[in-house]
């Protein structure tokens, strides 16, 4: 099972993040765990200066910006 992680303080543009994270597992066909990391140290060790965040098995492959369904799910089939 792959794992995405969102990084950020749950502001509109994370949780948007989060929706078009949940929509791409689904155009991969994939199972994954979405899951939204909030703790702002947490964000900041993983090198993250700029919210929101996408980690994809442990790679952040984007910040500061909000990747479309169709970047993810193509990320998503690239790492797999």
């Amino acid at each position: 099972m792959r794992t995405i992680e969102v990084l950020g303080s749950g502001c509109p543009n994370c949780q948007r993040l989060e929706a078009n994270a949940r929509e791409a597992v689904a155009l991969a066909g994939v199972e994954a765990e979405v899951t939204h990391v909030t703790d702002p140290l947490e964000i900041v060790g993983r090198g993250v200066m700029s919210t929101p965040g996408l980690v994809i098995d442990g790679t952040v492959v984007s910040a500061g910006r909000i990747p479309s369904a169709a970047d993810i799910a193509r990320w998503l089939g690239e790492r797999g």
